[in-house]
């Protein structure tokens, strides 16, 4: 009987350590998704960049996985941020467009808004960040939204979002020295900021201070974090610790560049904005090994649309050959408008210095999510999970049939990309267009850079193309296809 009783603190312990171990290897893992703001397919070293250094996220590439084709949701900031957050393409997302709402003056007044926010995604709709609740996750989101306003129905806060620090509003987040920044529903004062063209407070090194907070106050439960960062989007201004990196090193063209603010070194400046991203997403990958999660957090590293035009705000696309071999810029639906990079890491799952032609879009993160993270994605979604892909099995990668795209703006435009083949229309809302119907093919594999219209050649292609874009969609009654609806 003695012994017994002493050896039961010990079998009790063991029980326990036992309990814990098996509770953490149960734990589903930690995602970090970063979304750069307009960021090029080739402005990352990993892709071939020569001026712009970026040995953090080309390290992310070495250590993981870099896709060369891979999509953005669509064109412009806000409809393809929607097609992220809910896993629709274009077709079927509730975002089709950037736009604001023009009836919520009484909203407005309430919370003092000084921008009226972008058209809010409704109730129905299901974010990651909801679908993760499945599982308890804390979710925190630093950076620019543009899917709703507070008060409305995309307030992120009511879109699955425990912390929502940033810009609401797309035109507050062209300034990224602000006079406020808001988290959740309270406008935050950040000081010396007076929308000049510098100030004491810079926008991204708040994102990056309050996503450190919350890797820390969540790092014994599985999070999300949302990184939805507002640069390099214009106005280009970066704080001059950054910009000596540049400054004297890049040829600076005399051009008249007409945006929000003028930096006297725009191709410094712009440069400087994507290693200060780059420096913070290397912090943040030293935090995660400090807190021993690093074997436990999926990181992943994007871009909502193509580069803007050139030296609109500043930036010069085509000094830096921002799109590669691309043709097209952001707002265009031909490739330079829509491939985007992305890499990822995932220590002990996703295998170092994988380069992986996968055609993917970003309507495929969220069910690549619910994958890894034992989750269940809402019905009716548009993407296929490339989980396999990271994880190496790519004998049961599911394919795609089509991706298809969407969107009023510039003109109007339709595009599929069916396998080698990629079908696009232009200018279809113009009134001056002969034939808006009209389809332009072109063969990726042979031609990357869209310059060989292949049409009269491949009728049968042109055929199926033409009757995706007429039932792989659905009208919408707030953005209108005129052509088409």
């Amino acid at each position: 009987m003695k012994y017994r009783t002493l050896l039961l603190p010990f079998l009790l312990a063991a029980t326990i350590s036992t309990a814990a171990v098996a509770a953490e290897a149960d734990r589903p893992p930690n995602v970090i998704y970063v979304f750069a703001d307009d960021l090029g397919y080739a402005e990352l070293g990993c892709y071939g960049q020569k001026w712009i250094k970026t040995p953090h996220i080309d390290r992310i590439a070495a250590e993981g996985i870099r896709f060369t084709q891979h999509y953005s949701g669509n064109a412009v900031c806000a409809p393809s941020r929607c097609c992220l957050m809910t896993g629709k393409h274009p077709g079927h997302a509730f975002i089709r467009n950037n736009g604001d709402p023009k009836n919520l003056q009484p909203i407005r007044e309430k919370y003092g808004w000084e921008f009226p926010g972008q058209y809010p995604i409704p109730a129905a709709e299901v974010t990651i960040a909801e679908m993760l609740k499945q599982k308890g996750y804390a979710t925190g989101a630093m950076g620019k939204w543009g899917l709703g306003h507070f008060g409305t129905t995309g307030d992120p806060n009511r879109q699955g979002f425990d912390l929502f620090y940033g810009f609401n509003c797309q035109r507050h987040a062209h300034n990224h020295y602000p006079r406020f920044l808001w988290r959740n529903d309270k406008k935050e004062i950040l000081p010396g900021n007076d929308r000049k063209l510098d100030g004491e407070t810079y926008s991204q090194d708040k994102f990056a201070e309050v996503a450190m907070e919350f890797v820390r106050a969540n790092k014994d439960r599985p999070f999300f974090l949302y990184l939805p960062f507002a640069i390099p989007h214009l106005s280009i201004q970066v704080p001059e610790q950054s910009l000596a990196q540049y400054k004297g090193k890049i040829p600076e063209a005399d051009y008249e560049h007409h945006g929000y603010l003028k930096h006297p070194f725009p191709r410094a400046g712009y440069a400087a904005m994507i290693s200060h991203i780059d420096r913070d997403i290397g912090r943040l990958m030293a935090l995660l090994k400090e807190l021993e999660l690093d074997e436990r957090t999926l990181v992943i590293f994007s871009s909502d649309n193509g580069p803007t035009y050139d030296r609109l705000g500043g930036s010069d696309s085509e000094f830096f050959e921002s799109a590669g071999e691309f043709r097209g810029l952001k707002g265009s639906l031909y490739e330079g408008g829509i491939r985007v990079p992305m890499v990822a890491r995932w220590p002990g799952k996703i295998k170092p210095g994988v380069v992986s032609d996968h055609i993917s879009a970003l309507w495929d993160v969220m069910p690549t999510i619910a994958e890894v993270t034992g989750t269940t994605p809402p019905a009716g979604i548009d993407g296929i999970s490339f989980a396999a892909t990271l994880l190496g099995q790519t004998q049961k990668q599911r394919q795609h049939e089509y991706l298809y795209w969407e969107f009023g703006g510039y003109g109007g435009q339709q595009a599929v990309r069916m396998g080698r083949f990629k079908g696009i229309r232009q200018n279809m809302g113009r009134p001056n267009n002969p034939d808006p119907l009209k389809i332009e093919l072109y063969d990726l594999q042979d031609d990357a850079g869209e310059t060989d219209d292949v049409a009269a050649e491949q009728p049968d292609v042109v055929a199926k193309i033409r009757q995706i874009m007429r039932t792989g969609r659905v009208p919408s009654e707030l953005f209108r296809m005129k052509t088409i609806d």
